[in-house]
């Protein structure tokens, strides 16, 4: 069994770039099945994907969007705070887990973009997603750990990469990035609170793989990203944020204002002490839509 993400064209580019289909039906999401020959010399032997995640049951609509109103309410009020009225921050809803029917409700509301975790799940809500006028300019973003034999979905189905600290995905990226597609937009995941365990690359590896990557065109370098472990009492967390905006700033000195403009930085229980040291997009899960089995 294979699964593969082809441009769908039955849907503008401008509208919806990809279509992606699977051999095995999936009735929750009406994924296409189409036959293919194992012995044509053409096919290719792909990965399995890792089963989806079972789906919460969806939230009622108003409660949804009062939560996600509150999260806005509460950047508002951060960038207030930081003096930063004049500044956009960006809010991606952490939407793993949670069913397709959420992220329309959302979307109608007027979130545009959503991150995802997990591959399997997220191709199918892509692909459920791609038949719907309302959905048409959602903006998928991949922010869970990258795997070599995910690349090709990733790459395929996905307009933002949060997760990339190796010149090896990079690689893989660039190659499996469908030419009819633009480039996918890429953040460095920096590990700045040191964890041995952590994902991310060091602060001093950043530049050095920021340059390679500057050099694949079917990538676009836009910022780092960063996911230190939770610090309870603001100052600290202020302190592990500023270590990622110093980064950006580096990358920014480097190669400028227009090519480098994503900080990603701060989630749901520190997005105000994000935003203070400079973040420019916070990933928030929890407070929209709730806890997760």
């Amino acid at each position: 069994m294979r699964r593969f993400c082809l441009k769908n064209t039955g849907i503008s580019d401008q509208a919806r770039k990809t279509m992606c289909f699977a051999l095995e039906r999936n009735k929750e999401f009406a994924l296409y099945s189409t036959p293919m020959n194992d012995a044509s010399p053409t096919s290719q032997t792909s990965p399995s994907l890792e089963p989806s995640k079972s789906a919460p049951s969806s939230l009622h609509g108003s409660i949804l969007i009062q939560r996600w109103l509150e999260v806005k309410a509460r950047i508002e009020r951060a960038k207030v705070l930081a003096h930063r009225e004049n500044e956009v921050v960006q809010l991606l809803a952490v939407s793993k887990t949670f069913p397709l029917e959420d992220i329309v409700q959302l979307k109608a509301a007027g979130q545009k973009s959503f991150g995802e975790n997990y591959i399997q799940e997220a191709v199918q809500k892509i692909e459920g997603a791609a038949h719907l006028p309302t959905m048409h300019d959602t903006q998928w973003h991949c922010i869970g750990p990258l795997q070599s034999n995910k690349t090709k979905w990733v790459a395929q189905c996905f307009d933002w990469v949060h997760t990339l600290e190796s010149l090896k995905h990079a690689q893989r990226l660039h190659e499996q990035r469908p030419a009819h597609l633009p480039a996918l937009n890429v953040l460095i995941q920096v590990n700045v609170d040191q964890g041995e365990t952590k994902s991310g690359v060091s602060v001093q590896e950043v530049l050095p793989l920021a340059k390679e990557i500057m050099s694949l065109s079917r990538l676009r370098l836009r910022g780092v990203m960063t996911m230190p472990d939770f610090v309870p009492h603001h100052d600290q967390q202020l302190a592990l944020h500023e270590k990622g905006r110093a980064v950006f700033d580096a990358l920014q000195m480097e190669w400028g204002h227009a090519l480098i403009d994503t900080l990603s930085m701060g989630m749901t229980q520190d997005l105000e002490s994000a935003i203070e040291a400079g973040s420019t997009l916070v990933r928030v899960g929890t407070a929209i839509f709730g806890g997760r089995a």
